[in-house]
């Protein structure tokens, strides 16, 4: 891939990554409950879905979910109702009357990650967002695998990088609520009632 087109890539990206939505509600939510460093892992969890909707667009089945109006919406509705079921148990989720617990503790790394990965997965929109964005910054006549891979892992890297360090970031501010039964009552229904609201705009849009 050459420099203007990489830069180009690198411009989309980061502005793809920046955009809100399921991924960001995720990782604000895991680094207000555990932190900024531990909300790594569901961020992580996010990229292993993300790297599958890239091999699942280069290889043309995206094109397959994207022509079937059956299968885009069962994975559509399963994402949107996915997304409203964490939601809600978010929203009714009790305050942790443990200081400690509620800065240090919490949900444990695999639990972050196999939300993340669920969160991006049962997103049928990034399929078919991939299917156009791949063929923008790939040129048939050159090597197809180092392309692929270059466009994977600067994807990757730039979603990892504003995930942590901006939506994560942002949630630092906040973490201060966390002290309090008040605080920490509101937080968990405004990222619940964001969860829903993404959930809803999957489901409707």
């Amino acid at each position: 891939m050459n420099p203007s087109l990489w830069l180009a890539l690198l411009g989309a990206g980061t502005i793809i990554s920046l955009m809100p939505g399921a991924g960001a509600v995720n990782t604000m939510s895991n680094a207000l409950t555990v932190g900024f460093r531990r909300s790594i892992w569901g961020i992580l969890g996010q990229q292993t879905a993300l790297l599958f909707h890239i091999g699942v667009a280069a290889a043309g089945v995206g094109i397959l979910v994207s022509n079937s109006p059956l299968a885009f919406n069962l994975i559509r509705y399963t994402g949107a109702a996915y997304l409203v079921y964490l939601g809600v148990r978010k929203f009714l989720q009790k305050p942790d009357h443990d200081d400690i617990r509620a800065l240090r503790g919490g949900e444990g790394a695999l639990s972050m990650f196999r939300r993340g990965v669920w969160v991006n997965l049962l997103n049928p929109k990034a399929i078919v967002f991939f299917l156009a964005l791949i063929p923008q910054f790939i040129r048939p006549g050159h090597p197809l695998l180092s392309q692929y891979a270059v466009l994977a892992v600067t994807v990757v890297v730039i979603d990892v990088l504003v995930m942590w360090f901006f939506y994560a970031g942002a949630a630092r501010s906040f973490r201060r609520f966390t002290r309090h039964e008040s605080g920490q009552r509101i937080l968990n229904r405004t990222f619940g009632a964001l969860f829903v609201g993404v959930g809803a705009v999957l489901a409707v849009a």
